[in-house]
Parts: C-alpha cells; structure tokens; sequence
C-alpha cells in the first residue's frame, strides 16, 4: 500500500495517477475529500483529514509500506515561522513511518550544508534532518525553482508584456518541472528495493537566468516580455501589503535572498541530477496556453 500526501497539489496529484496507472495500492489523505477526481475516489482508499495531524496520520499508515510526504503550503497569514511549521507538521508522521519500516519519498530543497538563514529552503532541510533522525528509510528529491510558479504571472506576460520577481536579473536560477518531479517520486514508490537514507537532486537541463528566461518566453509567446527585477525589501513589503503575516513575508523574503546567493548551488548535482523537461518546452506546453486562456 502506497500512501499519497498532497493529492491535489501540483506534484502529488501527478504521482496519484502515476501510482494508480501502475496497478498499485493507493491511499490518499486529503482535508476535502470532494476535491478529488472522480477516478481516485474510485480507486483509491480515501483517508480524510491533515497529513500533519498525529491520529490522521497513523489512521493513514497502517498496513502501508511506502509513503509520498509532502508539507503543504501554511496560510498566508500564519504567524509561525516557516522551521517551525514544517517540523511541526512533520514530527508525526516521521515517527510514524520510522516504526513501521516504512520507505519515505519527500519533496525538499536543493541547498544541503548552506549555512545562511533561507527561509522556506532552510525550513525543508530542517524537515529532512528531523526525519533522518527518526532512522526512518528517505528518499529526499532536492529541487530547485519549480517553473509552475511562473504560471500564475502568465496574464501579465501577455497582456503587459512583464513578469517580475526578486530574483537576480542575470543570476542563473536552476529550474525544474513538477511532471519530472512526480515521474522521478513514482518511479521511487514504485521500487521497493531501496532502503537507507540519500538525498537525490533534481533539475532541468537548463541554467537560465530571468532575463534569459525571458527571451524564451518572448519567442513562445510571440510578443516581447521583459522581466522586472523588483528589490527584495519591496517584494517582503508588498507581500505584507496584500494580507501576509510579517513572518510569512520574511521567510519568503529569506528564500530570495537564498536564491539570489546561491543556494542552490551549495549542494552538489551530476548528470544524473538532470531531469528530461527543458525550459522551452515547458513554456511551450504549459506557459502558453495559460498565456492564452
């Protein structure tokens, strides 16, 4: 039996239908039930509640030997600081799957032995020691920059021909793909021959910087976009602006920093690492048609 966190969410719903495409026992945990597809309703043992909540998780966990963890995101005007909800959040369910044998696939950060404060970043490899303290079996997926997240400023790039961050204009920023990212966490729960603890970076085979990043949107979309680079205690300001709590604002602001100094080239990559899903083509497939719609 596997058990899928986050079914719903960008990567844990691609796993779902990955692990069902398989043949493979699922259980999934989810707080709304009713926002699941019809087809994982039908096919899959349905564990309702919060994966960080102690009862749910050991609910969700008996009779299971492998397990998809994912923290989701907290509320935008939580007042916790990011190392603190992530540990909180996943105390449980470490213990948990370390009594049982149970093999872990997590999604984390690259940026393994950064010494400065990262934010969000800092907060996923604190998440990955506490779990690795339990003995329990970890497969960590250490990512980069999801490139979703530029999906959400697709309205501005084509009807203003813009998309901002805080991100280093001429920084490289590595990249990666939520489908590469659910193929490789398949492909781990499906192998059960693996035990032990490792750390597995991931990242798209590209190295762009904003501004080179735009130009390839620019040739996709057809039209000129130009990135903005907008400064970091801007970015924290408006954030708080629109509703966040300061503490939010300030581990979101703590990760650009991270970003913008290199964090994620901290932790060694080798071809290996290299996931199949290249810039272009993701703005090809996914960027301009929500551009369009």
């Amino acid at each position: 039996m596997i058990v899928i966190t986050t079914p719903t969410g960008d990567i844990g719903r691609q796993v779902v239908d990955r692990v069902l495409d398989a043949g493979e026992a699922v259980r999934v945990i989810a707080r709304d039930p009713s926002r699941l597809p019809v087809y994982v309703r039908d096919h899959a043992d349905v564990v309702q509640g919060s994966h960080g909540d102690a009862d749910t998780i050991t609910k969700a966990l008996e009779g299971a030997d492998r397990m998809f963890w994912l923290v989701p995101p907290a509320g935008f005007r939580t007042t916790d600081r990011a190392k603190d909800y992530y540990l909180e959040f996943t105390r449980s369910a470490g213990q948990e799957a370390a009594s049982r044998g149970i093999r872990v696939v997590g999604i984390t950060s690259l940026g393994h032995g950064y010494q400065s404060e990262a934010g969000l970043l800092s907060a996923a490899l604190a998440m990955d020691e506490l779990i690795e303290d339990t003995g329990a079996h970890y497969r960590a997926l250490a990512l980069p920059f999801f490139m979703e997240n530029l999906l959400r400023q697709a309205p501005a790039m084509a009807e203003q021909g813009t998309f901002s961050m805080a991100n280093t204009a001429d920084r490289p920023l590595p990249t990666v793909a939520t489908r590469d990212v659910a193929a490789a966490a398949a492909g781990l729960l499906l192998d059960t021959s693996w035990n032990g603890q490792a750390r597995i970076p991931l990242a798209g085979p590209d190295n762009l910087t904003p501004n080179a990043m735009a130009e390839v949107i620019s040739d996709t979309l057809g039209r000129v976009v130009h990135y903005r680079q907008v400064p970091v205690a801007d970015f924290r300001a408006t954030m708080v602006q629109r509703g966040a709590s300061h503490a939010l604002a300030q581990d979101m602001a703590d990760m650009v920093e991270a970003q913008n100094n290199g964090i994620y080239d901290v932790e060694p990559r080798d071809p290996g690492s290299i996931t199949a899903t290249g810039f272009r083509e993701w703005c090809q497939d996914s960027l301009k048609p929500a551009a369009q719609s």
